[in-house]
């Protein structure tokens, strides 16, 4: 009897500490350690580096004797590689190397590689991120054997989720202006003709930060 009885107690006790866990355990959320994480604020001297890659589609070209006309290619594709430094919680600079290529309707190839500076402002809302960039610089451009180094400029936009302190992933569009200042006429002409190519990008992007 003793032992029933003590055997009892016991039971009795260890059920009561179950119960007051149980309820101590209920005050206490559980939370993975991303639940709450908000990015802190961007200050001089933060850094990142940045890859895209996506679809390239030619849109026109401009003429200077005969206006707009077709760029007779095909949609093509890129990859980039860029760094930035931010000055602030907002502006930055950075440069930038991508290259592009393209099939022509002649089933030809037609090249580009831009490499160029940039300067940006980014807005953040809590988790995501919107930076706004112009990039200019030089772009050599090859087709048909022949090739012509020149200049290109570039306004971006994008938007960017970021998933850790270290990473972030989202999208960018970028209006290429890629000018042919040639100095050459084109036969039937008697003189220099200046060709303007417009393209259009839409990339997916990552960004390490540092």
């Amino acid at each position: 009897m003793r032992f029933l009885r003590h055997s009892l107690i016991l039971l009795c006790l260890f059920s009561r500490a179950a119960l007051y866990a149980q309820d101590a355990g209920e005050d206490i959320p559980i939370e993975s350690d991303w639940s709450g994480y908000l990015p802190s604020v961007y200050s001089r001297g933060d850094q990142t580096f940045n890859f895209n890659i996506g679809p390239v589609f030619p849109l026109f070209y401009v003429d200077s004797e005969e206006g707009v006309l077709p760029t007779k290619m095909n949609m093509g594709g890129m990859a980039a590689l860029s760094y930035n430094y931010f000055l602030g919680p907002h502006l930055f600079l950075g440069g930038e190397l991508s290259g592009a290529f393209f099939s022509t309707e002649g089933k030809n190839n037609y090249f580009i590689v831009p490499i160029g500076a940039r300067i940006g402002y980014q807005f953040i809302v809590k988790r995501f991120e919107f930076p706004l960039m112009l990039s200019a610089g030089a772009a050599l451009q090859q087709r048909l054997g022949g090739s012509y180094f020149g200049l290109y400029a570039k306004p971006s936009a994008g938007v960017f989720f970021r998933y850790s302190p270290d990473w972030s992933f989202g999208v960018m569009t970028s209006f290429w202006w890629v000018p042919q200042w040639t100095n050459k006429p084109y036969e039937g002409h008697p003189k220099d003709i200046d060709i303007h190519g417009f393209f259009l990008e839409a990339s997916i992007g990552v960004r390490y930060h540092f």
